[in-house]
């Protein structure tokens, strides 16, 4: 077994702070106290009459009496939740005071699918060089609404009725996404804020997942807002929770997560979405249902590689906010829930002719020719420019791969073998295998 160590300082912090426990110094995660806290922030009331507060009182119950949080890991959850209220709450103004955002229809979309660790990132940040494509870069997604509720009077919204003429394919790669590129001040500080922090916190995250302010990242975040989502479970132990989410129509947190990306298109027009994440596996009908036209871009890559570099990904996120980590909880727990996400992806796509939504990317050949595969992915674009084809490699020049340390993993770090993989993912690697050739990794 890998041994991880959290930095001395932050072990030092923790133990000192929960010394003072007595003094009343505890973080406080209570349904009613953040709401409250985060009405107090913003100033503003309205939740929407959509807001059900079901799943933040779960999570809750199931972090307070099965997480062990440390001090600063319940300070983070608590001030994490409250954003993420006060999200709910400043999108709520902006939709009473601007009709017109959710008139509006979604842009047609990708949705890159694939497990965590198969090049998800990779594929979403060679995708977001194409300036036609909108993505949710960091800073945008952890707040993904202004933060001054005059925002819109001091920075009126594009013009729309002029933006579908920026679309130039296939002659050429358009403007039309080029304005979020230029970052609210106010939320890329806050973003900065998070990213140095965790270069603090867990020093060894970034040879993992690199993060950076200013690249896209995931839309599950959009999800958080309804508190409806897997990240929970990604960085602490929440089983009561992560149980009775499997159980529990998600459709309350897809469809408030389409009114957000109307906000954000609203704000900033582009031609098409590109959004990211795993929890997309588990909830392809409610993709189609909720956000209308999409393709989804699943890239594949063996599974006895991919799954160790994802729960060393997540040991690595539980120790930020638990000294009582157990590498062995984390594998039960994502080893099934990998199959279980790749069953449900699978069910969706063997039905009728929905496999003609899905193109498959083997991982391999992502890293080793990713231009390539970019041509397989626009064939129904026209294809790729000499514009596109300049953009991506320099993408490319720019973040090689490793660029931020190397990430060591293996089965034998959490005492598995590749027969407890093939327990919960036979039916993915036969599935696949009849698709693609995938390879062991030197």
């Amino acid at each position: 077994m890998i041994k991880r160590k959290t930095p001395s300082w932050l072990r030092g912090v923790n133990t000192i702070w929960e010394g003072s426990y007595f003094l009343g110094t505890k973080p406080k995660l209570d349904k009613d106290d953040l709401i409250r806290t985060a009405r107090k922030r913003t100033g503003l009331c309205d939740l929407g009459s959509d807001f059900n507060d079901e799943p933040l009182e779960r999570l809750l119950w199931s972090i307070n009496e099965e997480a062990r949080l440390n001090p600063l890991g319940c300070f983070i959850t608590r001030e994490r939740f409250i954003g993420l209220v006060c999200v709910r709450l400043r999108a709520e103004n902006f939709f009473k005071r601007y009709p017109a955002i959710l008139e509006q229809e979604l842009y047609p979309s990708w949705i890159i699918i694939g497990l965590q660790r198969t090049g998800t990132t990779k594929l979403q940040r060679l995708l977001a060089a194409d300036p036609d494509h909108r993505v949710i870069p960091s800073w945008e997604v952890i707040n993904p609404i202004p933060l001054d509720p005059e925002y819109f009077e001091k920075h009126p919204p594009v013009n729309r009725k002029n933006s579908s003429s920026l679309h130039t394919r296939p002659g050429g790669a358009g403007t039309a996404s080029v304005a979020f590129r230029t970052p609210d001040p106010a939320r890329l500080k806050l973003a900065n804020t998070a990213v140095n922090a965790l270069r603090y916190l867990s020093p060894g995250f970034f040879a993992i997942h690199p993060i950076d302010a200013l690249q896209p990242e995931e839309d599950i975040l959009m999800l958080d807002v309804s508190f409806l989502s897997t990240t929970p479970e990604a960085m602490m132990h929440v089983p009561s929770y992560a149980s009775w989410l499997e159980k529990t129509d998600q459709s309350e947190a897809y469809a408030y997560g389409a009114k957000l990306l109307r906000l954000l298109q609203w704000v900033h027009p582009g031609q098409r979405w590109i959004l990211k994440t795993p929890h997309h596996l588990e909830f392809p009908d409610l993709i189609v249902k909720f956000y209308g036209n999409a393709h989804f871009l699943w890239p594949h890559r063996r599974i006895y590689e991919s799954v160790p570099s994802y729960l060393n990904m997540v040991t690595h996120n539980r120790m930020i906010f638990s000294s009582h980590v157990s590498e062995k909880q984390v594998a039960e727990h994502w080893v099934r829930k990998t199959g279980y996400m790749l069953d449900k992806a699978l069910k969706y796509r063997n039905i009728g002719n929905n496999d003609r939504l899905f193109t498959d990317i083997r991982y391999q050949d992502l890293v080793a020719d990713s231009v390539g595969q970019l041509e397989k992915i626009y064939q129904s674009d026209g294809g790729l420019t000499p514009e596109l084809v300049t953009a991506f490699r320099k993408h490319e020049a720019e973040n090689p791969r490793h660029k931020h340390g190397t990430h060591h993993y293996s089965l034998d770090d959490f005492g598995l073998t590749e027969a407890d993989i093939d327990r919960y993912t036979l039916n993915y690697q036969h599935f696949i295998s009849e698709k693609l050739t995938l390879t062991a990794e030197p």
